[in-house]
């Protein structure tokens, strides 16, 4: 074969390995992630020590449940203040639906609403699915 036709081939084969590669590049892998996103606003009358039961509570969740794939945590720092009294803010991951739905019925989760629920003036709870 003369270098020429060679050259011509292995253009021709990078150039359809590059289209194969952007092609991944641009369609986005389906994420079967779940954030569930709760915050909480307490009570007047809820304690500092009674709160940070709730929250010691909530960080244990992940040794209780094997099905949380994460979990973050804080109180609300904003400027804003747009936070509408709520003040703590809980992102729980799960690898897909089945897990969170195995998490919310969980006898361990039962018992941590157990415990926030006398010092609980309301709840916010979103969940969705990371865009990637």
């Amino acid at each position: 074969m003369r270098p020429s036709k060679i050259v011509l081939r292995l253009s021709l084969i990078i150039s359809l390995l590059t289209l194969g590669m952007l092609s991944d590049l641009s369609s986005k892998p389906e994420s079967s992630l779940i954030r569930h996103v709760v915050c909480f606003k307490f009570k007047k009358t809820a304690s500092p020590s009674e709160i940070e039961k709730v929250e010691r509570a909530f960080s244990d969740l992940p040794a209780l449940i094997e099905d949380i794939h994460s979990l973050e945590w804080g109180t609300n720092n904003s400027p804003e203040g747009l936070d509408k009294g709520f003040t703590h803010c809980f992102i729980v991951s799960f690898k897909n639906p089945e897990a969170r739905k195995k998490y919310l019925p969980h006898p361990d989760h039962q018992k941590f609403v157990s415990l926030l629920k006398p010092i609980l003036d309301d709840v916010f709870v979103i969940d969705f699915t990371p865009q990637l």
